[in-house]
């Protein structure tokens, strides 16, 4: 078998290059359609149940306050607050790996759902608990989908 030829990018530290490892792809399912459908219109999208007011994400089909079926799609603010975090020195798949280190956190959105994340424009240093974040949609050429991470909010 002859080995095809693979694109090289340089490392996270500029020293050397690697073989292009493509990432994995998104996997959706009619459940979560909209809310990939939404993110590519730079929309967070969360659940509203529109039995008791409950909103939540990731997408399920019944509400997990009151077990109502009648869920409606909404998009959020795109403001939250990040709850909690970890900084990636050696992801998961290597594909990631001349990404490093970056951060991922849970974000608590103003409407209430948590969700989890990519916090960019910063470094991993500058983020803290509390943190104010905006939602900064970022298109993926790889993916082609658009990735919703959030970035620190705008001081006054």
């Amino acid at each position: 078998m002859k080995d095809e030829p693979q694109a090289m990018t340089a490392n996270a530290s500029g020293a050397g290059t690697t073989p292009a490892i493509r990432r994995p792809g998104l996997v959706t399912t009619p459940l979560s359609q909209p809310f990939w459908d939404l993110a590519n219109d730079g929309k967070f999208a969360i659940q509203n149940c529109v039995d008791c007011g409950h909103r939540q994400h990731y997408p399920r089909n019944i509400c997990i306050n009151c077990w109502s079926e009648k869920l409606t799609w909404m998009a959020a603010g795109g403001t939250g607050t990040v709850w909690t975090f970890t900084v990636v020195e050696k992801p998961g798949h290597p594909a990631w790996a001349p990404e490093t280190p970056y951060v991922i956190a849970l974000v608590e959105l103003d409407e209430g759902p948590r969700a989890m994340t990519r916090i960019v424009d910063c470094s991993p240093a500058e983020v803290a608990v509390g943190m104010a974040v905006t939602l900064q949609p970022t298109w993926d050429e790889q993916l082609e989908q658009t990735l919703l991470n959030f970035a620190p909010a705008a001081s006054e």
